[in-house]
């Protein structure tokens, strides 16, 4: 394994394990007295639309999975989810959207070429309270994380994974299930409309205020989430 490859597995693994622990607090530590300052609010505070798109809806209706639409500020995304894979998962996320949880939250953290997370913080990168209690994992399903699959993240271990989700830009297998001492993250959905989407989230600007804090320079909102069927 090379060390770049290892330094990305420790990142994701401390990122993800310390970014949602539920408390409603501040993200982050940085120096704002000369240092890099928090990512800008977006120019466009709320969505052009409350409905998915005719693309999306028809991409959805071709799927034989349950699906959501999310709309961003750099476009929508349409996922197609898997229950017979990962049933305690879908059924967790599908209760925060039908709850409004990802309504005007972000996408607070951008790895470029590897993931991005989001699903946890509103604007000024305050921590959202969890609304149920954790779920175990469901990482050995025979799931991979390939480019655009979606992932949940956890924090501390495995099974203390709540609302906050990744997106896998690229293939990233050294996060799947190896064993229960390297159980890797659960991966229960797809992108099946809006790839195109992801590549501009990947690519947005960002600031490196250290190894496991890596944010848009300026706020990638998430402005709904919505279950389509």
């Amino acid at each position: 394994m090379s060390n770049k490859l290892l330094r990305r597995i420790v990142l994701l693994c401390t990122v993800l394990a310390l970014s949602a622990c539920g408390g409603g607090g501040h993200y982050g530590d940085h120096d704002h007295g000369g240092g890099t300052p928090l990512p800008v609010p977006n120019p466009n505070p709320w969505p052009n639309t409350n409905s998915c798109s005719n693309e999306g809806l028809a991409k959805s209706a071709l799927s034989p999975y349950p699906t959501v639409c999310m709309l961003t500020s750099s476009g929508e995304m349409v996922f197609e989810l898997y229950p017979s894979y990962a049933p305690q998962t879908v059924s967790n996320f599908l209760r925060y959207v039908a709850d409004g949880f990802y309504n005007r939250t972000l996408v607070h953290h951008v790895d470029r070429d590897f993931v991005f997370q989001g699903g946890g913080y509103s604007s000024g990168m305050f921590e959202k309270r969890l609304s149920y209690a954790p779920i175990a994992s469901e990482s050995n399903n025979g799931l991979s994380n390939l480019r655009g699959t979606l992932a949940m993240a956890w924090y501390g271990d495995a099974d203390h994974a709540a609302a906050q989700f990744f997106v896998n830009v690229l293939n990233n297998t050294s996060l799947d299930y190896q064993s229960r001492s390297k159980p890797g993250y659960t991966v229960f959905g797809r992108v099946i409309s809006g790839l195109a989407t992801m590549d501009a989230i990947n690519a947005v600007p960002i600031y490196f205020y250290s190894s496991t804090d890596i944010e848009p320079r300026q706020e990638v909102l998430i402005y709904w989430v919505q279950r389509l069927k």
